[in-house]
């Protein structure tokens, strides 16, 4: 009776289950509630009372906790892996060395001086275009980089000189004119000129390019000089300001990487360059010269170059193991579509891929310096981004964390770190002398790291660089061998690197499209490098010393390491805006691909929130249009600039009209009277 009772008094009048009866709390409960509320006052108010020091304890705590905690975030939601389906390419290679001597070319003994070393055996491109030159003819040479393209036009032009009947005086002004794209490229070019020119005080050379006092170079033009190495827009700026340059005595003129030249938007300067030339002297020898042949190349050969001798190497090897009628076929097919043109390799460069998720580019490009440049030692390494900010904001970034630049690395450990760590930096935007001075820091130093745009692309003559990677893809293949022909130059070994992201996988089959061979290199060991350095071991109670490479502990490690980067990017407001500057930087240049690579390289296959981790940045930035860049300029201005590109883009043979339109005056005037006509026409 009295359970039913009790019973009765617990229902619910409403007919409901029965309240469960209310335990005393225990003493382990009391405990419980003690440490969530002071977990809830650490949040708030309790950190004012707290001291500083128990604080910064705290934090120093909570940040060893962070990186076991974010493991699974740096490794979790990245996109498959896709394997690469490729067939085994036959490369197109040169053969770099031939077996005659410069003894049979009859050259002035002196010259054969200057570089013992380098005169014992011809190169192929020399072997077939020192005689051509020699003989007075034009030439349009094609050979891959490093095979010795600067001697083969410096040594003919030096023994014409210096064999000329009446000699050369300083006053007589400028007997030949070498054009190169960029600055380093002729600097690197007036070098070599200096060392042919020991023996014949006679003749001098000089440099003109941007950056440089333009006072001292008309003082050096007005002394004069007999061979003049120039980026075109320096030599346009004199042709129109400066008095004292002509061009009545210029009997050679040498376009080198003509096709960068074109590239970077110098038709208009050459065609002025041209213009200046024929007006005071028409028959002079016309070279140019380049690695690869593009249409631009082709249509300024039609224009600067008269009935020239057309000189590629690797297109001889092509004729001597193939028959003729097939070599026909070929020659057809190639001037009708130049996108499957077969590019020269050097033969000792060995290529790899990898492909790597957009979360965890930036730990392998960390991973690789550090096995490549610490543990192995005795490398050089050039690494290609694809814009200026980029490699200022990774100079920074990779120096500090890497080279244990930050504050609170060890000293002995940060001292041991960068030992074999040398960062220095390339690009378009800093200043001339600094510019200068890196260049030739690199040229010296047996290690380092250099970080660059697609300035030192072309021509530069690197020795000892044994790794070229390719951080950000290039825009063509063409591009492509430009870059990775900065290593394995004149018959040295040398590799090269390509990261692309799993959605760029299908850039590698368009490589063995033009018999570009690479072989893939795995994520997982590039990472497994960081087993080698305890400065990214994560630091827990009770861990045991890591034996082998157990994928836990790699995956650990590096999420080590990725803290330690994003740790110094959130570290003040100023290094955030620059990573997101960086980041907007990336997102600008990787809508520029060309429209045929699209289906490859398209803004939208990119996940922001990955990308922005590949840059330090915890979360995707909510702000990027705000950010003052080249890209959000451009949007101010639509319509003139979309009316100019269709112009531009009007026919193929646009590039042909404006050089001839400015090389030819009669066909100015008849540009001129149509345009009138129209004028006329429009009012009736």
């Amino acid at each position: 009776k009295q359970s039913n009772a009790l019973k009765r008094k617990l229902q619910s009048p409403h007919g409901n289950p029965p309240l469960k009866r209310k335990r005393k709390p225990s003493i382990s409960t009391f405990k419980k509630r003690a440490t969530e509320a002071d977990l809830r006052e650490k949040g708030s108010s309790s950190q004012k009372s707290l001291p500083k020091k128990q604080l910064t304890d705290n934090r120093n705590e909570s940040q060893k906790s962070k990186p076991f905690v974010k493991t699974s975030s740096l490794f979790r939601n990245n996109p498959d892996i896709p394997e690469i389906h490729r067939k085994a390419v036959q490369q197109v290679q040169e053969n770099v060395f031939t077996t005659d001597s410069f003894s049979q070319l009859d050259l002035h003994p002196h010259l054969v001086i200057v570089f013992p070393d380098l005169f014992c055996l011809l190169r192929s491109v020399q072997k077939q275009t020192i005689p051509v030159l020699l003989q007075g003819k034009d030439a349009l040479v094609r050979s891959q980089t490093g095979s010795g393209k600067t001697l083969a036009y410096g040594i003919p032009l030096v023994q014409s000189l210096q064999g000329m009947e009446s000699k050369i005086q300083r006053s007589d002004g400028p007997y030949a004119l070498i054009l190169v794209p960029t600055r380093e490229l002729a600097l690197q070019s007036f070098d070599t000129m200096q060392k042919l020119l020991k023996p014949f005080a006679w003749i001098v050379p000089g440099v003109l390019m941007g950056g440089e006092k333009r006072k001292s170079e008309k003082a050096r033009l007005r002394k004069g000089i007999n061979i003049l190495i120039s980026t075109p827009g320096r030599l346009v700026d004199h042709i129109k300001s400066t008095e004292c340059i002509h061009f009545r005595h210029t009997q050679w003129l040498i376009i080198d990487e003509a096709d960068r030249i074109l590239d970077l938007g110098f038709e208009k300067d050459v065609a002025v360059i041209l213009n200046a030339l024929n007006a005071e002297r028409e028959r002079r020898q016309n070279v140019l010269l380049s690695a690869t042949l593009t249409e631009g190349v082709t249509r300024l050969a039609d224009i600067s170059l008269n009935d020239p001798v057309s000189i590629s190497i690797a297109d001889e090897i092509q004729k001597a193991l193939k028959p003729a009628s097939q070599t026909d076929r070929q020659a057809s097919s190639s001037s009708n579509c130049m996108e499957q043109e077969n590019f020269a390799v050097p033969e000792k460069l060995k290529q790899y891929v990898m492909m790597v998720p957009s979360k965890l580019r930036l730990v392998t490009l960390a991973a690789f310096i550090l096995e490549k440049c610490k543990f192995e030692k005795h490398h050089k390494m050039i690494i290609f981004f694809s814009s200026c900010e980029q490699v200022e904001f990774h100079y920074e970034l990779l120096q500090k964390v890497l080279s244990g630049g930050l504050e609170s690395e060890q000293p002995a450990r940060s001292s041991l770190s960068s030992a074999h760590l040398q960062f220095l930096r390339l690009h378009g935007n800093m200043e001339q002398e600094e510019r200068t001075e890196v260049f030739q820091e690199f040229l010296k130093s047996k290690t380092g790291i250099l970080l660059c745009t697609d300035v030192a692309a072309r021509g530069l003559d690197l020795p000892q660089v044994t790794w070229i990677v390719q951080y950000n893809a290039p825009a063509s293949p063409a591009e492509y061998i430009h870059r990775i022909g900065r290593t394995a130059r004149i018959g040295c070994h040398g590799n090269s690197l390509l990261v692309l992201a799993p959605s760029e996988a299908e850039y590698v089959s368009l490589l063995a499209s033009h018999k570009i061979n690479i072989s893939e290199m795995k994520m997982e060991k590039v990472l497994s490098s960081l087993m080698k350095d305890d400065r990214f071991k994560l630091r827990r109670p009770g861990s045991k010393k890591s034996c082998g490479t157990d994928p836990q502990e790699v995956r650990e490690r590096a999420t080590v390491l990725q803290t330690k980067f994003e740790n110094y990017v959130h570290s003040s407001e100023g290094t955030v805006r620059w990573a997101k500057k960086a980041l907007q930087s990336f997102l600008c240049a990787y809508t520029t691909y060309p429209r045929n690579l699209k289906h490859i390289f398209h803004i939208k296959s990119l996940h922001l929130g990955h990308v922005a981790k590949s840059f330090g940045l915890r979360d995707a930035p909510q702000n990027l249009t705000a950010l003052p860049t080249a890209g959000s300029k451009k949007k101010t201005k639509p319509r003139p600039k979309r009316s100019d590109l269709l112009k531009k883009t009007h026919g193929k043979h646009r590039l042909a009209e404006i050089l001839r339109s400015e090389y030819s005056s009669g066909m100015d005037t008849g540009v001129s009277k149509v345009k009138k006509k129209k004028k006329q026409r429009k009012p009736g």
